[in-house]
């Protein structure tokens, strides 16, 4: 059965009250490395814009005559992060690139550019959660889905939170498109004061469709364990939405103005982070024009993230490249400096066969020691077939959904009108990176804040070894695990 026929059936069988959201398209083998068989992710448009992203040589800051210098080369100094020794400038005078190149203290000028870093959602149904009695366990094993979660019990999280480990006191930033922040999962656990967007024109809770990218991320790392409908990895963890896509569409220069916003300080004016996830990509050619540029710019905000001793933390893409073996591709954010890149693991089968393994590597995901830090659950559709599965609803009922969507990630995602409890399923490293940042958060609950270094190093310890003894192409360091996390 083709993705598009899926896509569909799942949409009609939406009268029902259920649906599912797929962050990739049609799932590749994950040896699959010709062009025709990749997702549209590793092709995707590129749009330039009239603004010009400035790096200057690593380690060093931009010139404090920047402003002056870009007047006098024909453009207008938009932005400039001293910190980070990036600037944005804008400006329609031919020939402005090469001008501003020979500033001196700027080593890299590229066109900014805006691309579709995650593919907008085809689906727009969801099921409905109304608020029911509220328990005193609030530990996310009583949510109403809690038995259509598998991802939570595939890195032993459930355990963590029972002996008290839930993220509070974390802080993380959910780099993306809008959240939902009435959402009832996700409004208790969102800092408000401090989520922002970098979108002109666009709140941070705002966004196209029914689905919200941002919003089905946010969830999973820290929807609140309310009882009422999931929960995310980190339940009691903070999260800032940082607006930076809008339809899954932003620039580079949004992306890195979030970065450095959400690595900052409160008290400097920034969102005080202490996470940062980012479940977006763009994979490209390293000879394309301009491209490099870009990256470099890209690099130089995640490594002042660390840098001000926040971990960085990315989905590796879902075009089943391995990226150890093909030529000039890169994956941006995932391998931009000092990231953590985070593939996808997912069963097949697992609505009709609990006991199927969760730790097999998903169909898509993007493989190889240079982008891949650690595994997680991201989900797969590779299911064929129509058949119908069914799950326990708490505190009492039950949901009837087609067998291969059990077998995504479950999460918060907008609905329909008024709704403040819709809930959706998603497959895709976007899904992967979300559940290792709320295992980041875990251990921020326990430990206070610690660099990233430490934070990383912690993650990557504790994680299983899967796959090949040691570091491997598909699990990285291995496959995240929350219980060792907080207690080995």
């Amino acid at each position: 059965m083709k993705r598009a026929d899926r896509l569909l059936r799942v949409a009609l069988f939406a009268c029902l009250g259920l649906a599912a959201c797929s962050d990739s398209t049609q799932p590749n083998a994950p040896v699959a490395t010709d062009e025709a068989s990749r997702p549209a992710m590793a092709r995707k448009s590129r749009t330039p814009t009239d603004e010009y992203v400035l790096v200057a040589p690593d380690g060093a800051q931009l010139p404090a005559s920047l402003e002056a210098s870009v007047t006098a080369a024909g453009g207008t100094l938009v932005r400039k992060y001293d910190g980070a020794g990036v600037a944005v400038a804008k400006s329609t005078s031919p020939g402005f690139a090469d001008r501003a190149a020979k500033i001196s203290g700027v080593e890299t000028v590229a066109q900014d550019e805006v691309i579709q870093w995650v593919e907008p959602d085809p689906t727009s149904e969801a099921v409905e959660a109304e608020a029911i009695e509220i328990v005193a366990s609030a530990t996310g094993t009583a949510e109403t889905f809690s038995a259509l979660q598998w991802a939570p019990g595939a890195i032993s999280a459930p355990q963590a939170w029972a002996a008290g480990y839930r993220g509070r006191g974390a802080r993380v930033a959910v780099l993306d498109g809008g959240v939902h922040s009435t959402h009832i999962d996700l409004a208790p656990n969102l800092d408000i004061a401090h989520s922002t967007s970098f979108v002109p024109g666009q709140p941070f809770n705002t966004d196209v469709g029914t689905f919200w990218h941002g919003t089905h991320v946010a969830g999973i790392v820290a929807a609140a364990a309310n009882d009422i409908g999931t929960a995310g990895i980190a339940p009691e963890a903070t999260i800032i939405a940082v607006k930076v896509l809008h339809n899954g569409s932003g620039s580079f220069s949004q992306v890195i103005a979030g970065i450095i916003y959400a690595a900052t300080p409160i008290a400097e004016g920034g969102a005080g982070a202490h996470v940062i996830n980012m479940s977006l990509g763009a994979v490209f050619d390293r000879k394309e024009p301009g491209g490099m540029g870009l990256e470099k710019a890209l690099s130089a905000a995640t490594k002042y993230a660390r840098q001000r001793g926040v971990l960085v933390i990315a989905a590796t893409g879902n075009e089943a490249i391995d990226l150890d073996r093909s030529g000039q591709v890169i994956s941006v954010p995932a391998q931009s400096s000092g990231v953590l890149g985070i593939s996808a693991t997912g069963p097949l089968g697992w609505g009709e066969d609990p006991s199927v393994s969760l730790d097999r590597v998903a169909s898509y995901t993007n493989y190889g020691h240079r982008a891949v830090g650690l595994a997680a659950p991201g989900g797969d559709a590779a299911l064929e077939g129509n058949a119908v599965c069914s799950r326990p609803r708490l505190p009492s009922g039950t949901v009837l959904q087609f067998c291969w969507v059990l077998d995504m990630v479950m999460s918060t995602t907008r609905g329909t009108g008024a709704s403040i409890g819709s809930y959706g399923w998603a497959a895709g490293t976007s899904m992967a990176a979300p559940a290792a940042a709320g295992v980041a958060a875990l251990i921020i609950g326990k430990y206070g804040p610690l660099g990233p270094a430490q934070l990383e190093a912690r993650l990557r310890q504790s994680a299983d070894d899967l796959g090949k003894p040691g570091e491997d192409d598909f699990y990285g360091q291995g496959r995240i695990n929350a219980w060792r996390a907080v207690t080995q």
